[in-house]
């Protein structure tokens, strides 16, 4: 059984994906971004001008929290949460590496009540087992609301695909959601070795909603800009993952008050959408959910 509401249309999901903090607890060896990359966070008042920034901005959005490891942020409990739940009205979602207490962990759903949208645990072997991973899960979706969506991301490593069905295997005899993510590497995504075994976890074809290919929408209008963002550990804001990799589609600095959104969608120039994000909230024109919104997950 899948945890959360079925998948259905709806418009745009307005959303930001801020990385609350550069530093991570973990040092998976697969990691994307490099050791320099994965350290620092946003001093308190930084946190306060984005706090502000997030406040301005106009309607309901999505903010969506990860790092590095938002809950290695030691103002991540004690004001980041507290203060988008008290002086904004918008939804929050996480990426975390799922190493946080229990303590912590019913804290940041009791924060979050009636606002929690989705809950992205992040499985990395070397560091959790799976077995002590899913108890803890399990324990975790039983205290949610009903309406908030849990998912186990894993990233699938070239030549392990028998682990990640394992991993699968546990996940979903738990009665929780699998999601697959492809090894990314710096120009794309990464050869394997047995295409056969790779389709037997991901599916012959497939959408946005069931595995994160990092696939190409360059000529597809995109609303990354105007209902999309991401927020780096600095404050950078940026269109999109792939414009701030590329050194374009820079939107101001939140700890600077300098925002500025676009007014609307362009054509995306780009090779790869490493994330499926905007896909999954209705910002790419023709994909899946480019017209119609799948509440999904990563």
């Amino acid at each position: 059984m899948t945890r959360g509401p079925p998948l259905t249309a709806a418009p745009r999901q307005r959303t930001v994906e801020w990385q609350v903090a550069g530093a991570c607890n973990y040092d998976c060896s697969y990691c994307i971004q490099s050791p320099k990359y994965r350290r620092g966070r946003p001093d308190p008042e930084q946190v306060e001008r984005a706090l502000a920034s997030f406040a301005a901005l106009p309607g309901v959005w999505e903010i969506k929290c990860s790092g590095g490891e938002a809950f290695a942020h030691p103002l991540f409990l004690d004001r980041i949460v507290p203060g988008l739940m008290a002086e904004t009205p918008h939804a929050l979602s996480v990426l975390t590496n799922f190493s946080a207490s229990r303590e912590d962990l019913s804290r940041f759903t009791t924060l979050t009540r009636g606002r929690l949208r989705v809950f992205s645990a992040s499985l990395h072997l070397e560091f959790a087992a799976v077995g002590a991973f899913v108890d803890k899960a399990r324990w975790l979706v039983d205290g949610l609301d009903p309406d908030v969506r849990f998912v186990v991301n894993q990233v699938v490593l070239p030549g392990r695909e028998a682990e990640a069905a394992a991993c699968r295997a546990a996940v979903e005899g738990a009665g929780l959601r699998w999601f697959p993510q492809l090894f990314k590497t710096k120009g794309g995504v990464a050869e394997y070795p047995d295409p056969v075994a790779l389709r037997a976890l991901i599916g012959d074809a497939p959408d946005p909603r069931q595995a994160n290919l990092a696939p190409s929408y360059r000529g597809r209008r995109c609303w990354a800009g105007v209902d999309y963002f991401t927020v780096d550990k600095d404050g950078a804001a940026w269109s999109c993952r792939t414009a701030k990799r590329n050194a374009a589609g820079r939107m101001g600095n939140l700890y600077e008050g300098t925002l500025r959104l676009r007014d609307a969608p362009r054509t995306c120039p780009w090779e790869i959408c490493p994330c499926t994000v905007p896909a999954n909230r209705g910002m790419i024109e023709g994909v899946g959910a480019g017209s119609t919104l799948a509440e999904a997950e990563a």
